[in-house]
């Protein structure tokens, strides 16, 4: 076991139902050996008395010392079991829901996120609403704020629907905005008309619209399955039927919108995934399928060289920069365009887990066919298995445990800052806490002692290193002390708590070294309660 694990296990041991945990592990390494080592340990048995002893949410905290990056995948389990299956899919984008809110005084806001376009969401939706050809857009920058104003007051008077795109890259004319929204008098405005914002989140948009409006995000998916559920469900029925090889074509098509979720998803593994973090839009992906069905239906004999080589180097391959990414693209698309993707059964990977179904039958329409891929994408798992993406189970451990530890963190930032239960408070522990690292802190070095007994000799280099590095830490000697002293006189109110000290203080209670520390100090991913005797010994051995 690695220290951090086992500390965990000390820490847990601590705690009234785990009383002995970290001496029967001690104790019983081979029963304990097979989840440490498993794929799935968030559904495997705890080795006895523990599977009996403790509960659902008690066998969480075994499994968030032993393996921390299984942590998100037992948590869905959990709430799954405990509330429903429905609490941990994110719900299809509904924007007729949030049109029924709005009114022609209020205006819709999209607030943008990397890799989701939402206007041709909002096209295929004035179609249906029959606002189609009384739908103007423009996208927002330099100049274009006479046009804008001009479309608002047309659309105003006749009941026309107005999409302003990219608000954050006009700054100067949100001011104009603003007075052209607060301007809207229902009673003199056609009851058609509404105003689409799209913005990315920006310090500069203002206030008055953000709170009177209508506020929509439609962040990417998060899952394989996630995403292949919602780019089916934004697909059109009648492209099931599409092409006059429809049945091969609708097997292309899964390939295609499979490859566009890999892709998306790779960016989850950091540098293995890619070089360069790429935000490949809905777009993309609708502009590949547009051109992958023209040339299905115009060739007698379907050209996959083609549609690799403008789905990897042009469609995709526009946003790829790094040289060692487009030859990944281009390697990867070739599991998922080929003539075997038309066969039944075709494996996108080894398991067979994601593959080509049968589709179709006697006098089935494209809702129908729609559908049977909707309950075929239902059945897979809500976490992909690396293998899909190409790479090695363990390729998921590092961000699995990233994620984990970024949830927990979140958690942490929510929880209350009050004690109810008797025993000491927030206050209490907060200034136990920080006057204990004090007594252990020692002062800051004394750099002109430093400089008499070391001096910086041509012929003695270690010196100059060793002046360097007290520099280095007498910042953050200076840091630590300084701010542990101004807590423990703002917890008594001898000085005003600002909100700096607030943050510094909530770091320290959930075991987290303040962001001011770790600014100047080495880089370290330690928890508070390893890094400051971490710190002391560098400043010993120093």
């Amino acid at each position: 076991l690695t220290q951090s694990v086992w500390l965990e296990f000390l820490n847990c041991a601590q705690l009234g139902k785990f009383r002995g945990i970290d001496k029967h592990l001690a104790e019983n390494l081979d029963a304990w050996r097979p989840i440490y080592d498993s794929v799935t340990p968030e559904s495997d048995p705890l080795p006895a008395p523990w599977e009996s002893k403790l509960n659902s949410l008690q066998k969480l905290l075994v499994l968030r010392c032993l393996r921390p990056d299984k942590c998100v995948p037992a948590i869905q389990i959990y709430v799954q079991g405990q509330i429903g299956k429905r609490f941990i899919e994110p719900p299809p984008f509904d924007l007729g829901a949030a049109f029924s809110d709005s009114n022609p005084s209020l205006p819709l806001i999209f607030i943008l996120s990397p890799g989701a376009d939402p206007v041709n969401g909002l096209l295929i939706y004035a179609e249906s609403a029959g606002m189609s050809d009384r739908l103007d857009y423009i996208s927002l920058g330099q100049g274009q704020g006479p046009k804008a104003e001009k479309l608002i007051k047309e659309g105003k008077d006749k009941g026309r629907w107005v999409l302003l795109m990219n608000c954050h890259l006009y700054v100067s004319w949100m001011s104009s905005l603003e007075k052209e929204v607060e301007d809207i008098v229902p009673d003199k405005t056609d009851s058609n008309f509404r105003l689409w914002l799209t913005s990315m989140p920006s310090p500069k948009f203002p206030v008055s619209v953000l709170q009177n409006g209508v506020k929509m995000t439609n962040e990417p998916p998060k899952g394989l399955r996630a995403n292949l559920r919602t780019a089916f469900a934004a697909v059109d029925d009648t492209k099931f039927e599409a092409t006059n090889k429809a049945n091969e074509w609708r097997k292309i098509m899964f390939g295609l919108l499979l490859f566009h979720a890999v892709i998306l998803e790779r960016r989850k593994f950091g540098a293995l995934g890619w070089n360069i973090g790429y935000d490949f839009t809905d777009g993309d992906r609708d502009m590949v399928i547009k051109q992958t069905e023209m040339l299905v239906n115009d060739y007698p004999i379907i050209p996959y060289r083609v549609i690799t080589e403008l789905t990897s180097e042009v469609n995709y391959g526009g946003r790829v920069t790094d040289k060692f990414d487009r030859r990944l693209i281009a390697t990867l698309i070739l599991g998922f365009a080929n003539t075997d993707v038309e066969t039944v059964g075709y494996k996108f990977s080894p398991a067979g887990v994601y593959r080509s179904i049968e589709s179709g039958g006697e006098g089935v329409d494209g809702a129908a066919l729609k559908q049977q891929y909707l309950d075929y994408l239902e059945a897979l798992p809500v976490n992909a298995a690396p293998e899909i993406f190409g790479l090695h189970q363990n390729a998921d451990i590092t961000c699995a445990q990233n994620e984990t530890y970024g949830m927990l963190a979140t958690i942490l930032s929510l929880q209350p800052r009050a004690s109810s239960g008797g025993g000491k408070s927030r206050d209490e522990l907060l200034d136990e806490l920080a006057a204990d690292i004090l007594s252990k802190t020692p002062n800051a070095f004394n750099l002109e002692q430093v400089s008499d007994k070391y001096p910086t000799l041509y012929t003695e280099s270690m010196n100059t290193v060793l002046q360097q590095e007290c520099i280095r830490y007498n910042k953050v000697l200076n840091k630590v002390l300084g701010s542990l002293k101004d807590i423990r006189k703002a917890l008594k109110g001898e000085v005003v708590m600002t909100q700096e000290l607030e943050e510094r203080g909530t770091s320290l209670f959930n075991n987290q070294v303040p962001a001011m520390w770790a600014k100047v100090a080495s880089p370290s991913l330690k928890p508070l309660a390893a890094w400051v005797p971490d710190l002391l010994k560098r400043i010993t051995f120093i």
